[in-house]
């Protein structure tokens, strides 16, 4: 191959004119290399040879390929968008193919999965057979180390690796990336207790935003954001260290012991501290979005041993203007408009959602009985609490991500005479459950639990889809459990569990309402009582929760079509069972179909096959399960899951006339 002197020979008259010129075609090089985009030929190998401003224009793509996609799929926004740096700054100095990386949560981890090569992949995200919004094994074994969802196990998980590695004898290093949010659960101080007594190799790397999903609450949260560098201090130290620099030969010895000082005081007034005496060492507080300053910690810290904290300090939403000004609606937020932050509508549905219906419903309540508490885990917002937070501040508490501490908090209430309202995503009730048990059925206590999310939620998958409540609850006992098919019966069921003494459950769907009609009046509805909503002669429908409306439409489809008589009976409580209404029911029909958003296994289908088995009722009759077979669902819309589980309208029809189809043969 020519040379590029020889390509390009030198001037004559002109010294030195070949190598202007070749330093000219480097420039232009270079500007060509500028102008094409780093993301699309990503790797971590690549990663780890990019210098610090090509890692800073990575950052901005990475940024824009995030916001984009989540604009048009919803995902967690601010909590990623807030990461990319600090990720950029772990895969340039650590080899995530060796290392094991552990993610908390995994609403941060979509930088971290578009330069682990599914950048190609990541306008699928959330969607049904897509990548999953959040860390999955399955899905990336090579660099996906732990699959996570719910908050706080990556310091117990990264622990358990560590001894695993230094078992069998090798030498990676292990990180865990906690989000300060987080570290409000009790689960990160049992790990951290146990790293600091073991004494192992590993990285903490504390995420600091000041934010959760909602602001942080409790002391934790003050003693994290404590900050000594006010104006004051920092022109009094300026001061000092002026006039100690210009003291003849003391001055400077006073000067250090001065600095060593000022950091034995800070370690008692930071975070130093408290990490401290877990056995770590503590690094930080430090600029999460400085690339330079990160790399150059994260180099030293691979060479050091023992458990190290790092705490890293970002901007939840950081380089999109709508996701900086409210971190708190863009944490887990719908499709939207990227050029202005503003949210896309769908059609022209105007009816509110079962969370707002509760939120309202709680306040009417709470206007006429002053014992009424409402008690959340982070999620204020989600759970429908804003309101009640802002007209009875002195009665609602957010507890952080403590769902454990939630219940038994209440329970403390309630034993004291007022009745505590646990508002609480369905999926994150289950960390609660040793709680539920002892310290309130067992003392029959009149709390209420409000299980928002009911059923399949959607985009964010197995982790969070609340389809084991029924099948984990029902077997307490003391405790009543219900779930209304609409907005309307949801109001009944508040005014029901706030008026009953003991134990309350209630299960509701994530999404809008039916647009039912909301009465004025409150009236507590009869225990166990459910009720017939179609007639019929060929078959029946039982169902509970939001699978009543389905089951009506699915009637209605089966008389146009077939000419088929299907009764419909919505039993709306789970415990009690309305026993003589289902037995009256059993009677007259002989095929007979139990439909819930549950899984199968121990829900409201097996309770009354329970009931019937009891009073020998099973004997000639065809009876089936429709609901949630024995699988961890995946994401994807609620529409397509539903469709896939026959646990919608078309999918209901085809489940009675698959029953039905032997019976008309003979």
């Amino acid at each position: 191959m020519a040379s590029m002197n020889s390509r390009f020979p030198r001037r004559s008259g002109k010294p030195g004119g070949g190598r202007q010129l070749e330093q000219g075609l480097k420039r232009m090089a270079e500007n060509d290399a500028a102008q094409k985009p780093l993301l699309t030929q990503t790797t971590p190998d690549m990663v780890r040879g990019l210098s610090v401003t090509e890692l800073e224009r990575l950052a901005g793509e990475v940024r824009e390929l995030i916001i984009d996609t989540v604009s048009k799929h919803g995902g967690h926004l601010a909590p990623s968008l807030g990461v990319v740096e600090l990720t950029l700054a772990l895969l340039k100095v650590y080899d995530p193919h060796a290392d094991r990386i552990v993610w908390d949560v995994g609403h941060q981890a979509y930088a971290y999965k578009i330069l682990t090569g599914r950048a190609e992949r990541f306008h699928t995200l959330r969607q049904l057979g897509g990548i999953s919004g959040f860390p999955r094994i399955a899905e990336s074994p090579e660099y996906d180390h732990f699959g996570v969802g719910h908050s706080s196990t990556s310091i117990s998980a990264a622990l358990g690796m560590a001894l695993a590695r230094d078992l069998g004898g090798k030498k990676h290093n292990v990180l865990s990336v906690i989000g300060d949010g987080s570290m409000t659960a009790g689960l990160a101080y049992e790990g951290l207790n146990q790293a600091g007594g073991m004494g192992l190799d590993m990285v903490v790397v504390l995420n600091d935003n000041e934010m959760s999903i909602s602001k942080n609450v409790g002391a934790l949260s003050l003693f994290l954001s404590r900050k000594l560098s006010g104006p004051l201090l920092t022109k009094l130290k300026r001061e000092v260290e002026g006039f100690l620099k210009s003291v003849p030969r003391i001055g400077e010895d006073l000067l250090k012991y001065a600095r060593r000082s000022e950091d034995s005081f800070k370690g008692l007034f930071t975070p130093g501290m408290l990490f401290q005496s877990f056995g770590f060492n503590y690094l930080g507080p430090i600029n999460g979005h400085d690339l330079e300053e990160l790399i150059e910690i994260f180099e030293q810290v691979r060479n050091l041993k023992g458990p190290i904290l790092v705490h890293v300090l970002t901007k939840k939403g950081k380089g999109y203007a709508p996701a900086e000004k409210n971190p708190t609606y863009f944490h887990g937020v719908g499709c939207f408009e990227p050029e202005t932050g503003q949210a896309l509508k769908y059609g022209n549905c105007s009816y509110p959602s079962f969370t707002e219906v509760f939120g309202q419903t709680l306040c009417e309540l709470a206007r006429q009985d002053e014992k009424i508490i409402a008690i959340t885990a982070a999620m204020p917002e989600g759970t429908g609490l804003t309101r009640f937070r802002e007209e009875f501040p002195s009665r609602f508490v957010d507890v952080g991500i403590c769902e454990q501490h939630a219940v038994t908090f209440a329970a403390g209430l309630a034993s004291q005479g007022f009745r505590p309202v646990v508002a609480i995503y369905s999926t994150f009730l289950q960390r609660s459950y040793d709680q539920i048990v002892h310290d309130v059925c067992l003392q029959n206590l009149p709390v209420s639990f409000f299980l928002d999310r009911g059923g399949l939620v959607g985009e964010d998958g197995p982790t969070h889809h609340g389809v084991f409540d029924l099948s984990f609850l029902r077997h307490i006992p003391n405790l009543v459990i219900m779930a209304p098919k609409d907005e309307a019966e949801l109001r009944l069921m508040v005014k029901t569990a706030l008026s009953h003494n003991g134990p309350c459950a209630v299960r509701y769907p994530r999404g809008v309402g039916l647009g039912s009609p909301l009465s004025d009046g409150l009236n507590p509805m009869p225990l166990g009582q459910g009720e017939l909503l179609r007639e019929g002669k060929d078959a029946l429908l039982v169902a509970i929760g939001n699978r009543v409306h389905p089951s009506l439409a699915a009637a209605e489809r089966l008389e146009r079509e077939d000419g088929l008589q299907v009764a419909v009976f919505n039993a709306r409580f789970v415990k009690p069972l309305p026993e003589a209404q289902l037995m009256e029911l059993a009677e007259r029909f002989k095929t007979i179909l139990l439909v819930e958003e549950n899984v199968q296994a121990g829900g409201f289908g097996s309770a009354v096959l329970e009931l019937l088995a009891s009073k020998d009722m099973l004997s000639g009759r065809t009876i089936r399960q429709q609901g949630i077979p024995d699988i961890f669902v995946e994401h994807g819309s609620q529409s397509e899951l539903r469709a896939r589980l026959a646990l919608n309208e078309a999918g209901i029809a085809r489940a009675v006339r698959e029953v039905l189809a032997p019976a008309a043969k003979l």
